[in-house]
């Protein structure tokens, strides 16, 4: 389905069709150990495994982990008491680890490290006594989570008109931090306007932005401009799948839909369309992307061409809860 070329490809001008595929797209680090720690507890334990809101944000990833026996809550009064439950990759406040331990409940916490770092930052802050600036959409999960590691110097800022209302105690003693799924460049416009009115502003001692959200939208940036449609797979509730259809408009696609999977496309899409470019969200598994190839493929678009903008290899160590109950079950 796929040709990797291996390099930025070359569009050949006597084919009347072409598909780019965006590389890297899919999994992160993060989603994978989520998801990984969600099969090996039910592996594990056994089903029913509790997990608080959706692991990850894809439908298909939720409905198949169901399947197999997990069954997800939106809040912790759910899960009976002393059930094993799973903490998403979006990460949780203080406050739910808590009622956690109250209610007797066995946690598996598969926060993605990234947000974990994000969370340190937040205390680490807030100890300093500093007014911090979370840049970031109201409501999700990880904005919650974050928010509630210090609520009393946290202040959720989600465009650049929302820094005239900030209020803060010292001028002096302003930081900013941002969800880690966010458009990179719209970001950046926030803070500068946060910037512009608090020039002492104190950065992060990184972007908080993550890695596999930059390269994301670095390789549809890449593939984008050529493009006469570009499909995003991903689920609407997935930011990070969000921004990369925002970020294909913004750099020159004709057309950009985020779609859950090959259902979800129409056929109007492809009235006179000759170069389609997809990509997916970071917690899309491949075969959605396949079920799209195969889609195009069979409406006369030929096998993809793979256009290479980053490389990944990081991974990620299992939750060590997890892991030290896999030991224990391990024959000696």
């Amino acid at each position: 389905m796929t040709t990797d070329l291996g390099h930025p490809t070359v569009l050949d001008p006597a084919s009347a069709r072409e598909v780019l595929l965006a590389a890297p797209r899919g999994y992160c680090a993060g989603v994978d150990r989520a998801v990984i720690t969600v099969e090996k507890a039910l592996d594990l334990y056994g089903p029913p495994v509790y997990v608080r809101k959706q692991i990850v944000h894809n439908t298909h990833v939720v409905a198949n982990l169901e399947s197999r026996g997990a069954i997800f809550v939106e809040e912790l009064h759910e899960v009976p008491q002393g059930e094993t439950v799973v903490f998403s990759a979006h990460g949780v406040s203080p406050a739910v680890h808590l009622e956690a331990a109250q209610r007797s409940l066995k946690t598996i916490d598969a926060t993605c490290p990234l947000v974990t770092k994000v969370h340190y930052e937040a205390r680490r802050f807030a100890s300093d006594d500093y007014d911090i600036l979370l840049i970031g959409h109201a409501g999700h999960e990880e904005v919650e989570g974050t928010a509630g590691e210090a609520p009393d110097h946290i202040q959720l800022v989600q465009s650049p008109d929302d820094v005239a209302h900030v209020e803060v105690r010292d001028p002096a003693k302003v930081a900013w931090l941002s969800q880690t799924t966010l458009s990179v460049d719209e970001t950046l416009e926030i803070v500068a306007a946060i910037r512009k009115r608090f020039p002492l502003l104190t950065d992060p001692p990184s972007d908080d932005i993550c890695y596999a959200t930059q390269n994301r939208q670095l390789a549809v940036k890449e593939i984008s401009p050529p493009a006469d449609l570009v499909l995003v797979v991903g689920s609407r509730n997935s930011s990070n799948s969000v921004r990369l259809v925002e970020v294909a408009l913004e750099t020159g696609a004709g057309a950009a839909y985020l779609v859950d999977d090959l259902t979800e496309i129409e056929e109007a899409w492809l009235d006179g369309v000759r170069l389609v470019s997809v990509t997916s969200g970071a917690s899309v598994p491949e075969d959605l992307v396949e079920g799209v190839l195969k889609f195009l493929a069979e409406r006369g678009f030929p096998n993809a061409r793979a256009v290479h903008s980053a490389e990944e290899s990081l991974t990620f160590a299992l939750p060590p809860e997890l892991r030290r109950d896999m030991h224990l079950a391990s024959p000696s």
